[in-house]
């Protein structure tokens, strides 16, 4: 089944966009498949200014999240999994929503053991 996370993404950026607000993410920047710019990454984590002013091509599907933007005077593609965005939020009150951290499930061929004790 399709995670909700990226409808309500997309939801939450159209209203602030509506609203006239400034839609930003965070991001975790420990997944290995996000393309953000590295010299402003804290803690494995990274917010993002999505709004339209901020951003080019942005792209919001249900797999990742895309755009181009300046960063420092440089234009850097960003790529982001969908299941490495934390929350989006709007930066004039907060407003927004977080989402918890998608484990994946191990691709071991293991099933999980339980072990009663008495």
């Amino acid at each position: 089944m399709t995670t909700i996370t990226p409808y309500l993404i997309r939801a939450y950026h159209q209203w602030m966009e509506d609203c006239e607000l400034t839609a930003h993410i965070l991001v975790d920047c420990s997944n290995p498949d996000a393309i953000v710019p590295t010299q402003f990454i804290q803690d494995d984590r990274i917010v993002l200014n999505i709004a339209a002013s901020a951003t080019q091509s942005l792209v919001l599907d249900n797999n990742h999240l895309g755009f181009k933007a300046r960063f420092s005077g440089q234009s850097i593609d960003v790529f982001i999994p969908i299941d490495a965005i934390l929350g989006i939020y709007a930066s004039e009150n907060g407003e927004g929503m977080f989402f918890e951290s998608q484990e994946k499930p191990q691709k071991n061929g293991k099933k999980p053991s339980l072990k009663l004790l008495d």
